[in-house]
C-alpha cells in the first residue's frame, strides 16, 4: 500500500444470532472473528485499528484499540461515526477500512487493492455484487465524524460522494457471517474446515 491506512472493525452488536456479541464468536482455528478481522488489517499494513465493541467487552488479545459504544442496540452509523471520531484523532493515515466483524474471511490482498483504489471510497465486488469492506478518504471519515455527512446509513453517504467499484477474486467480501450457520457456510465454500 502506498498509502498510511487505519482501519474500523464494526464490532458492536450484540450478536443474538450468535448467543453473544459476534466480536467473540469463534472460527474453527480458535480466534474470534474480531481477532480474524484485526489480522487481516494487520497483514495488509492497517495501522492503527480501532474496533467499536459492545459496552464492558474486553479486547485486550486483539492487536485493536477498543472503543465501547455507549449503549446497545446502537445504529450501525452512529457506531462508524463513534469509531471514526476516534481515528481522527491520528493524524498518520490517509485512508480508513472500515470492516463488518462479520466478514472475517476477506483478504488483506483485497484490503490492500481497496486501499490503493483511490477516489473518495472504495466498495469491493466479487462476480458483479458489492461487498465488504468500505474504504474511504479521509476527507469523508472527517466528514462522518464531525456531523457534515450523516447516514442514516453509510450508503447514503456514499451515494453523495465518488465511490470507485474494486473487482476482487474474494468470497469473503460477500460472506455475510452473521450467523453460526453462514459461517458455516462460507467456510465449507472457501474450502476451510
Amino acid at each position: 500500500m502506498a498509502t498510511h491506512v487505519a482501519g474500523l472493525i464494526l464490532a458492536g452488536g450484540a450478536g443474538t444470532r450468535f448467543g453473544g456479541p459476534k466480536a467473540f464468536a469463534l472460527l474453527p482455528d480458535g480466534r474470534t472473528l474480531l481477532e480474524a478481522c484485526a489480522g487481516t488489517l494487520r497483514v495488509a499494513g492497517v495501522d492503527p485499528v480501532v474496533a467499536t465493541l459492545p459496552a464492558g467487552a474486553d479486547a485486550a488479545a486483539t492487536l485493536v484499540t477498543a472503543v465501547a459504544l455507549p449503549a446497545p442496540g446502537l445504529a450501525m452509523f452512529e457506531s462508524v461515526a463513534l469509531g471514526l471520531r476516534r481515528l481522527v484523532t491520528s493524524a498518520e493515515w490517509e485512508r480508513v477500512v472500515v470492516l463488518p466483524v462479520d466478514h472475517p474471511l476477506v483478504t488483506a490482498a483485497t484490503v490492500r487493492a481497496l486501499a490503493d483504489a483511490g477516489g473518495d471510497a472504495a466498495i469491493p465486488a466479487h462476480r458483479g455484487k458489492h461487498g465488504h469492506p468500505v474504504v474511504l478518504a479521509r476527507a469523508v471519515a472527517e466528514g462522518i465524524a464531525a456531523g457534515a455527512l450523516c447516514g442514516p446509513t453509510l450508503r447514503e453517504v456514499l451515494r453523495a460522494v465518488s465511490v470507485r467499484d474494486v473487482p476482487v477474486d474474494d468470497p469473503g467480501v460477500v460472506a455475510n457471517c452473521n450467523s453460526p450457520e453462514a459461517l458455516a457456510a462460507a467456510l465449507a465454500a472457501a474450502g476451510r474446515r
